[in-house]
Protein backbone atom coordinates (compact mmCIF):
# COMPACT_ATOMS: atom_id res chain seq x y z
CA UNK A 1 0.00 0.00 0.00
CA UNK A 2 1.71 3.37 -1.22
CA UNK A 3 2.17 5.55 1.85
CA UNK A 4 1.70 8.62 -0.20
CA UNK A 5 -1.91 7.58 -1.12
CA UNK A 6 -2.37 6.87 2.18
CA UNK A 7 -1.21 10.33 3.15
CA UNK A 8 -3.13 11.94 0.15
CA UNK A 9 -6.74 9.92 1.83
CA UNK A 10 -6.20 11.67 5.29
CA UNK A 11 -6.19 15.02 3.38
CA UNK A 12 -9.20 13.86 1.76
CA UNK A 13 -10.54 12.60 4.42
CA UNK A 14 -10.13 15.94 6.80
CA UNK A 15 -11.58 17.90 3.95
CA UNK A 16 -14.11 15.88 2.97
CA UNK A 17 -13.38 17.95 -0.26
CA UNK A 18 -11.75 16.63 -3.69
CA UNK A 19 -10.95 20.12 -5.20
CA UNK A 20 -9.65 21.76 -1.59
CA UNK A 21 -8.25 18.46 -0.77
CA UNK A 22 -5.97 18.83 -4.35
CA UNK A 23 -5.33 22.35 -3.91
CA UNK A 24 -3.90 21.55 -0.35
CA UNK A 25 -2.06 18.94 -1.63
CA UNK A 26 -0.60 20.57 -4.92
CA UNK A 27 -1.85 17.94 -6.88
CA UNK A 28 -4.32 18.06 -10.23
CA UNK A 29 -8.11 16.59 -8.97
CA UNK A 30 -8.33 13.62 -11.28
CA UNK A 31 -5.23 12.75 -10.16
CA UNK A 32 -6.22 13.08 -6.66
CA UNK A 33 -9.50 10.87 -7.41
CA UNK A 34 -7.63 8.25 -9.44
CA UNK A 35 -5.74 7.51 -6.21
CA UNK A 36 -8.82 7.53 -3.83
CA UNK A 37 -10.69 5.29 -6.32
CA UNK A 38 -7.40 2.92 -6.78
CA UNK A 39 -7.21 2.71 -2.95
CA UNK A 40 -11.24 1.63 -2.23
CA UNK A 41 -10.07 -0.76 -4.89
CA UNK A 42 -7.21 -2.36 -3.33
CA UNK A 43 -9.59 -2.50 0.25
CA UNK A 44 -12.61 -3.86 -1.57
CA UNK A 45 -15.10 -1.34 0.01
CA UNK A 46 -16.00 2.62 -0.11
CA UNK A 47 -14.36 4.99 2.14
CA UNK A 48 -16.45 7.80 1.35
CA UNK A 49 -20.60 8.40 0.15
CA UNK A 50 -20.84 10.69 -2.42
CA UNK A 51 -24.57 10.71 -2.67
CA UNK A 52 -24.88 14.83 -2.03
CA UNK A 53 -21.32 15.39 -1.32
CA UNK A 54 -17.92 14.08 0.02
CA UNK A 55 -18.42 12.46 3.09
CA UNK A 56 -15.86 9.91 4.79
CA UNK A 57 -18.12 6.99 6.02
CA UNK A 58 -17.58 4.61 8.84
CA UNK A 59 -15.42 2.36 7.21
CA UNK A 60 -13.52 5.04 5.96
CA UNK A 61 -13.82 6.81 9.55
CA UNK A 62 -12.33 2.90 11.03
CA UNK A 63 -9.82 3.03 7.94
CA UNK A 64 -8.21 6.61 9.21
CA UNK A 65 -7.58 5.69 12.86
CA UNK A 66 -5.54 2.81 11.65
CA UNK A 67 -3.35 5.22 8.69
CA UNK A 68 -2.93 7.97 11.41
CA UNK A 69 -1.50 5.83 13.67
CA UNK A 70 0.75 4.30 11.23
CA UNK A 71 1.75 6.65 9.40
CA UNK A 72 2.59 8.09 13.12
CA UNK A 73 4.61 5.41 14.11
CA UNK A 74 6.63 6.18 10.99
CA UNK A 75 7.56 9.16 11.46
CA UNK A 76 8.44 9.22 14.89
CA UNK A 77 10.76 6.34 13.59
CA UNK A 78 12.17 8.86 11.49
CA UNK A 79 12.75 11.33 14.23
CA UNK A 80 13.91 8.75 17.19
CA UNK A 81 16.91 7.56 14.38
CA UNK A 82 17.53 11.29 13.77
CA UNK A 83 18.01 12.21 17.06
CA UNK A 84 19.82 9.45 17.97
CA UNK A 85 22.32 9.24 14.89
CA UNK A 86 22.83 13.22 15.31
CA UNK A 87 22.87 12.87 19.09
CA UNK A 88 21.21 15.81 19.07
CA UNK A 89 17.81 16.67 21.21
CA UNK A 90 15.19 17.18 17.82
CA UNK A 91 12.46 19.53 18.12
CA UNK A 92 9.22 19.72 19.33
CA UNK A 93 5.97 20.33 18.14
CA UNK A 94 3.52 21.76 20.47
CA UNK A 95 -0.66 22.10 19.24
CA UNK A 96 -2.26 24.69 21.18
CA UNK A 97 -6.06 26.74 21.13
CA UNK A 98 -4.14 30.12 22.05
CA UNK A 99 -0.43 30.73 21.81
CA UNK A 100 -1.09 33.82 23.42
CA UNK A 101 -0.87 31.64 27.07
CA UNK A 102 2.33 30.65 26.62
CA UNK A 103 4.40 33.60 25.66
CA UNK A 104 6.34 33.04 28.76
CA UNK A 105 6.69 29.83 29.10
CA UNK A 106 7.82 29.20 25.25
CA UNK A 107 10.41 32.68 26.10
CA UNK A 108 11.95 30.85 28.61
CA UNK A 109 12.33 27.65 26.92
CA UNK A 110 14.07 29.12 23.98
CA UNK A 111 16.59 30.89 26.13
CA UNK A 112 17.25 27.83 27.68
CA UNK A 113 17.36 25.91 24.89
CA UNK A 114 18.06 28.59 22.40
CA UNK A 115 18.88 25.61 19.16
CA UNK A 116 16.12 23.55 19.43
CA UNK A 117 13.31 24.34 16.84
CA UNK A 118 10.08 24.79 18.06
CA UNK A 119 7.00 24.22 16.10
CA UNK A 120 3.97 25.86 16.83
CA UNK A 121 0.09 24.34 15.26
CA UNK A 122 -2.91 25.70 16.11
CA UNK A 123 -5.49 23.31 16.77
CA UNK A 124 -8.89 23.13 18.16
CA UNK A 125 -9.50 20.89 21.21
CA UNK A 126 -11.95 18.47 19.44
CA UNK A 127 -9.07 18.12 16.96
CA UNK A 128 -6.14 17.30 19.64
CA UNK A 129 -7.02 13.27 20.18
CA UNK A 130 -6.80 12.42 17.30
CA UNK A 131 -3.51 14.49 16.47
CA UNK A 132 -1.53 12.94 19.78
CA UNK A 133 -2.54 9.51 18.65
CA UNK A 134 -1.72 10.17 14.91
CA UNK A 135 1.86 11.34 16.71
CA UNK A 136 1.43 14.45 14.48
CA UNK A 137 1.89 17.12 17.58
CA UNK A 138 4.03 16.16 20.85
CA UNK A 139 2.45 18.29 23.36
CA UNK A 140 -1.52 19.42 23.62
CA UNK A 141 -2.66 22.71 25.61
CA UNK A 142 -6.43 22.85 25.88
CA UNK A 143 -8.33 25.37 27.52
CA UNK A 144 -10.91 22.81 28.53
CA UNK A 145 -10.71 18.77 29.31
CA UNK A 146 -10.29 16.41 26.65
CA UNK A 147 -12.40 13.14 26.90
CA UNK A 148 -10.65 10.98 24.96
CA UNK A 149 -8.47 7.50 25.77
CA UNK A 150 -4.60 6.93 25.08
CA UNK A 151 -3.95 10.37 26.50
CA UNK A 152 -1.82 11.38 29.77
CA UNK A 153 -2.49 14.80 31.04
CA UNK A 154 -1.19 17.17 33.50
CA UNK A 155 -3.52 19.78 34.84
CA UNK A 156 -1.56 23.19 34.70
CA UNK A 157 -4.60 25.52 35.87
CA UNK A 158 -7.84 25.84 36.98
CA UNK A 159 -9.40 29.20 37.36
CA UNK A 160 -12.70 31.36 36.95
CA UNK A 161 -13.97 33.05 33.96
CA UNK A 162 -15.61 36.33 34.10
CA UNK A 163 -17.53 38.76 32.11
CA UNK A 164 -15.13 42.02 30.83
CA UNK A 165 -17.55 45.22 30.28
CA UNK A 166 -15.78 48.86 29.26
CA UNK A 167 -15.89 51.19 31.71
CA UNK A 168 -19.30 52.70 32.49
CA UNK A 169 -20.98 50.17 31.08
CA UNK A 170 -24.41 49.41 33.00
CA UNK A 171 -23.16 46.29 34.45
CA UNK A 172 -20.07 48.19 35.35
CA UNK A 173 -21.12 48.92 39.02
CA UNK A 174 -22.02 44.98 39.64
CA UNK A 175 -20.12 42.45 41.43
CA UNK A 176 -21.79 39.28 39.74
CA UNK A 177 -23.88 38.47 36.63
CA UNK A 178 -26.07 35.69 35.45
CA UNK A 179 -26.62 33.88 32.11
CA UNK A 180 -29.62 34.77 31.91
CA UNK A 181 -28.52 38.71 32.45
CA UNK A 182 -25.92 38.15 29.60
CA UNK A 183 -27.98 36.84 27.39
CA UNK A 184 -29.68 40.17 26.66
CA UNK A 185 -26.32 41.55 26.39
CA UNK A 186 -24.32 41.98 22.90
CA UNK A 187 -21.63 39.67 23.05
CA UNK A 188 -17.59 39.51 22.01
CA UNK A 189 -16.07 36.74 21.18
CA UNK A 190 -14.08 34.54 19.48
CA UNK A 191 -15.14 32.31 16.39
CA UNK A 192 -15.74 28.71 16.51
CA UNK A 193 -12.84 26.06 17.73
CA UNK A 194 -11.88 28.61 20.50
CA UNK A 195 -12.17 27.40 23.75
CA UNK A 196 -13.92 30.91 25.21
CA UNK A 197 -16.98 30.21 22.04
CA UNK A 198 -17.47 26.71 23.32
CA UNK A 199 -17.74 27.41 26.53
CA UNK A 200 -19.57 30.54 25.72
CA UNK A 201 -22.13 28.02 23.67
CA UNK A 202 -21.91 25.56 26.58
CA UNK A 203 -23.08 27.50 29.30
CA UNK A 204 -26.35 29.15 27.51
CA UNK A 205 -27.22 25.89 25.81
CA UNK A 206 -27.67 24.43 29.09
CA UNK A 207 -30.35 27.00 29.81
CA UNK A 208 -31.70 26.69 26.25
CA UNK A 209 -30.56 30.24 25.55
CA UNK A 210 -28.83 31.84 22.50
CA UNK A 211 -26.01 34.26 22.76
CA UNK A 212 -26.32 37.52 20.86
CA UNK A 213 -22.99 37.61 19.61
CA UNK A 214 -22.07 41.17 17.43
CA UNK A 215 -18.24 40.51 17.59
CA UNK A 216 -16.62 36.83 16.52
CA UNK A 217 -13.16 37.05 16.14
CA UNK A 218 -10.25 34.69 14.41
CA UNK A 219 -7.63 36.23 17.28
CA UNK A 220 -8.96 36.25 21.14
CA UNK A 221 -6.25 38.41 22.30
CA UNK A 222 -8.65 41.36 20.30
CA UNK A 223 -11.33 40.74 22.35
CA UNK A 224 -10.69 43.00 25.25
CA UNK A 225 -9.68 45.85 23.06
CA UNK A 226 -13.07 45.15 21.07
CA UNK A 227 -14.48 45.08 24.11
CA UNK A 228 -13.09 48.32 25.48
CA UNK A 229 -14.35 49.62 21.90
CA UNK A 230 -17.69 49.52 23.66
CA UNK A 231 -19.00 46.96 21.14
CA UNK A 232 -20.13 44.76 23.98
CA UNK A 233 -19.18 42.42 26.77
CA UNK A 234 -17.51 39.08 26.84
CA UNK A 235 -15.80 36.02 28.79
CA UNK A 236 -12.33 36.75 30.08
CA UNK A 237 -10.22 34.46 31.81
CA UNK A 238 -8.87 35.36 35.15
CA UNK A 239 -5.43 35.22 33.80
CA UNK A 240 -5.74 37.62 31.05
CA UNK A 241 -7.36 40.14 33.98
CA UNK A 242 -3.76 39.76 35.60
CA UNK A 243 -1.65 40.42 32.34
CA UNK A 244 -3.89 42.79 30.70
CA UNK A 245 -2.51 46.17 30.82
CA UNK A 246 -3.64 48.18 27.33
CA UNK A 247 -7.30 48.43 28.07
CA UNK A 248 -9.12 49.49 31.10
CA UNK A 249 -12.23 46.88 31.42
CA UNK A 250 -13.88 45.82 34.32
CA UNK A 251 -14.03 41.93 35.19
CA UNK A 252 -17.20 41.00 36.92
CA UNK A 253 -17.76 37.63 38.53
CA UNK A 254 -20.57 35.27 36.76
CA UNK A 255 -22.74 33.64 38.97
CA UNK A 256 -22.09 30.00 37.44
CA UNK A 257 -20.10 27.18 39.01
CA UNK A 258 -18.95 25.73 35.14
CA UNK A 259 -17.78 29.00 34.00
CA UNK A 260 -14.28 28.38 34.28
CA UNK A 261 -11.19 27.72 31.96
CA UNK A 262 -9.09 24.60 32.81
CA UNK A 263 -5.58 24.47 31.28
CA UNK A 264 -4.33 21.17 30.72
CA UNK A 265 -1.49 19.66 28.82
CA UNK A 266 -1.71 16.64 27.05
CA UNK A 267 0.31 13.91 25.38
CA UNK A 268 0.29 10.37 23.70
CA UNK A 269 0.43 7.31 26.17
CA UNK A 270 2.76 5.54 23.92
CA UNK A 271 4.07 8.40 21.92
CA UNK A 272 8.01 8.53 21.73
CA UNK A 273 8.76 12.06 23.09
CA UNK A 274 12.18 13.66 21.57
CA UNK A 275 14.29 15.18 24.62
CA UNK A 276 13.29 18.44 23.36
CA UNK A 277 9.71 17.52 23.80
CA UNK A 278 10.39 16.40 27.58
CA UNK A 279 12.38 19.45 27.82
CA UNK A 280 9.48 21.42 26.58
CA UNK A 281 6.76 19.16 29.18
CA UNK A 282 9.12 20.41 31.90
CA UNK A 283 9.11 23.80 31.00
CA UNK A 284 5.60 23.96 30.93
CA UNK A 285 4.69 22.16 33.68
CA UNK A 286 7.18 23.68 35.97
CA UNK A 287 5.64 27.21 34.73
CA UNK A 288 3.97 28.85 37.84
CA UNK A 289 0.33 29.71 36.39
CA UNK A 290 -0.80 31.69 38.85
CA UNK A 291 1.99 33.92 39.12
CA UNK A 292 2.49 33.62 35.02
CA UNK A 293 6.21 33.32 36.40
CA UNK A 294 8.60 30.32 36.55
CA UNK A 295 8.80 28.46 39.08
CA UNK A 296 12.44 27.32 39.12
CA UNK A 297 15.57 28.19 36.78
CA UNK A 298 15.20 26.13 33.91
CA UNK A 299 18.57 25.54 32.38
Amino acid sequence: MDLNALRQFLVVARLEHLSRAADELHIAQPSLSRTIARLESELGTPLFDRASRLRLNDTGKLFRGYVERSLGELDAGRRAVAEATSEGVGAVRLASETFLTLTGPLAAYKRAHPIIEVELKWTPAEDMARRLRAQDVDLCLASQPINADGLEAIQLLDEAVGVAAPLGHPLAGRTSVSIDELAEQPLVTARKGHWQRRLLDRLFAARDLRPKIVCEVDEPSAIADLIGAGLGVGLVPAIARRTATRTPLVWITVDSPDCRRTLTLYWGVDSHLSTAARLMRTTITSWNWNTHEPQEELG
